[in-house]
């Protein structure tokens, strides 16, 4: 495997670079008869794309996506479906005269250090232009599980030092963080503000939850659904921690505090008071909300001056120029809403596999 893949019934293959013609995705595995359009593909790739705001790259793409294969008369055929956005405003120019230092906090000298070569053109392949590709395909696992009554909702709960406290759905579109904390957003664009006035950047917090999650969904031991969240999540540019539930916070307690007592509900259904546990225990979903935290990095492109190393080990001041994300925020909603979806679909479809129902 060379881990441009993921998932394993309904399994995607993502394309492309930063700077290359286009980028896109394969889906195998998605079940026929699945309605699908073009228009909300590119209400999802809408929510990604550049350009959006003062507070996200300026870059100019369209984002318009084709979907080439898998797709007739509006429905999934059960084939592969190919999806595919062509690059538009690529400005390779600001690349040249770096193209042989290496950019602080990037994976220039990894990618290096593993191929022996590297796409110094805004990153290439590592670059998040990649996840495109995910967005586009997790519109079609969140179909899939419409189907089932799941949603899935991802908001900003912190940038910088400045942390949301309430939670309202209705006003995360409506602010350019994407918080769902109107009060708190306010605050949270002016340190985004002044980290790009000082030519830096600032690190941030997304929490994504999944709601009508059925109890049963995960495949233990190594499949844990908790588990391959965490994987879909930390494969996402930039993320550097990952916590469902209460997460961290867990440490300090005790379990008569952490845990979470069962009942049955006025409908017969097996729930629990709490939901300290993120909806997930022994890796199976628990029928609660799945609540995960994803912590992001300070973008590492910045303009203002660094000291790094040229291929040949010698010092050299750098600034990188160019059209970048001061806080990935905003954009990386998005992209953590799809990996959930991802990893919810492919579970949802596994999980079919679990057993045998009997007639009777």
């Amino acid at each position: 495997m060379n881990g441009n893949s993921f998932g394993q019934v309904f399994r995607i293959t993502t394309f492309g670079e930063s700077h290359g013609r286009a980028v896109g995705v394969t889906i195998d595995g998605c079940p026929a008869g699945l309605a699908i359009t073009t228009a909300f593909v590119q209400a999802e790739l809408n929510r990604r794309r550049t350009g959006q705001s003062h507070v996200t790259t300026p870059r100019q793409e369209k984002d318009r996506v084709e979907i080439i294969s898998g797709l007739f008369e509006g429905e999934t055929t059960g084939m592969p479906v190919t999806m595919m956005v062509w690059n538009e405003d690529a400005d390779s120019s600001k690349y040249e005269r770096i193209r042989e230092l290496y950019r602080p906090g990037h994976a220039d000298y990894t990618y290096l250090a593993k191929y022996g070569r590297r796409d110094h053109r805004g990153g290439g392949r590592s670059s998040a232009r990649e996840t495109i590709g995910r967005v586009a395909a997790g519109a079609v696992a969140k179909a899939l599980l419409a189907r089932e009554g799941i949603t899935i909702t991802g908001y900003t709960v912190q940038v910088g030092d400045v942390i949301a406290r309430e939670y309202d759905p209705t006003v995360i579109e409506r602010n350019i963080v994407r918080a769902a904390d109107l009060e708190a957003s306010e605050r949270m664009i002016a340190v985004i503000e002044a980290a790009k006035s000082a030519g830096d950047s600032v690190g941030s917090t997304v929490a994504v939850r999944a709601d009508g999650v059925p109890p049963g969904l995960g495949e233990p031991v190594f499949d844990k659904l908790d588990a391959d969240i965490a994987k879909g999540m930390m494969s996402v540019p930039a993320t550097k921690a990952f916590e469902i539930g209460d997460g961290f916070a867990v440490v300090d307690r005790r379990g008569s505090d952490n845990n979470d007592p069962f009942v049955m509900d006025e409908t017969g259904t097996v729930r629990t008071t709490t939901n300290h546990a993120g909806g997930i225990l022994g890796g199976i979903s628990t029928g609660e909300p799945i609540i995960v935290r994803v912590a992001i990095k300070p973008p590492s492109s910045i303009t203002k001056e660094q000291m790094t190393i040229d291929r040949a080990g010698n010092p050299q001041p750098i600034s990188v120029e160019g059209r970048h994300d001061p806080c990935l925020a905003p954009r990386a909603v998005p992209v953590l809403e799809a990996m959930l979806a991802l990893v919810l679909a492919d579970h949802l479809l596994r999980q079919r596999l679990s057993r045998v129902a009997w007639e009777h």
